[in-house]
């Protein structure tokens, strides 16, 4: 889940720089998160100005604003540790189709031959987002950008469940931490054990405002250096119904838990 929600696609330009043996640090701007630069001047007809978009016309996405990213990178000099913070698409936070301020910490650390440990902890957030709480909001925002969820059905960026009814937007705010330990049980065999926590308290990513909890166990094998199959069983809690639901169908989840067989296989060439 931490991986599901996050950030995807950047569309900029960056830079990195190694300052000496051990440090990197990484400099950029780019157009917002998952928005392409043209939109960051592109606007639409309103249909029905409000209180949320007042003006005849409104951006087509008020997120996709000029953002930096800036990082900084630290390896010992066995190459075994490394440890990264970043801060990726920073702007107003305006709420846009994607557009997340993204902070994170991610550490690897290789113990011997076999055993690896990967970890990333983040939080993210973006502001000014419609509050699902709010009778106005829910009754009259049929204007402003073209995929607001009353307009656009589908795929539409999530509103958030603020916790004053009266606000008509929040700043919606995620978080996750997830681990992936590792086991190399020769060359062409690698095992996953995956603990992870997501904290999703407005419901803004996951559409339900709640706090997950995942145990995953994987298996990598290669068959040749080109194919590659990945099995996996993993076990899905959260601290109410969050499973099970279909916002574009109108369904509301019914499962608190749940246990998800999964596998893919990878060509690579």
């Amino acid at each position: 889940m931490t991986y599901a929600y996050d950030n995807y696609t950047n569309e900029g330009i960056i830079a990195s720089l190694a300052v000496d043996r051990n440090w990197i640090i990484q400099a950029g701007i780019e157009g917002g998160t998952d928005s392409s630069l043209n939109h960051s001047w592109s606007t639409t007809n309103n249909p029905a100005p409000n209180a949320l978009f007042p003006n005849k016309t409104t951006r087509q996405d008020p997120g996709a604003n000029p953002a930096g990213t800036f990082a900084v990178r630290y390896t010992t000099d066995d190459g075994k540790t490394n440890l990264q913070a970043t801060a990726n698409g920073i702007n107003s936070g305006t709420w846009g189709y994607n557009n997340l301020q993204w902070y994170g910490l991610t550490f690897y650390h290789t113990f011997d031959e076999h055993w690896h440990i990967s970890s990333e902890v983040y939080q993210e957030h973006q502001n000014n987002v419609p509050n699902l709480n709010n009778s106005y909001v829910m009754t009259s925002n049929n204007g402003g950008p073209i995929w607001t969820p009353l307009t656009f059905a589908y795929n539409s960026p999530g509103w958030a469940s603020c916790s004053n009814a009266a606000a008509l937007t929040c700043t919606a705010t995620a978080k996750g931490f997830v681990t992936y330990l590792n086991y190399q049980i020769d060359p062409l065999n690698n095992l996953s054990l995956r603990p992870e926590i997501y904290w999703d308290p407005q419901g803004q990513r996951t559409g339900t405002a709640a706090t997950y909890r995942n145990l995953a166990f994987g298996w990598q094998h290669w068959f040749s250096p080109q194919i590659e199959v990945r099995p996996e069983i993993a076990y899905y809690t959260a601290n109410k119904a969050a499973f099970n639901g279909n916002a574009n169908l109108g369904m509301a989840p019914n499962m608190k838990n749940l246990t998800v067989f999964s596998g893919d296989i990878i060509w690579h060439w």
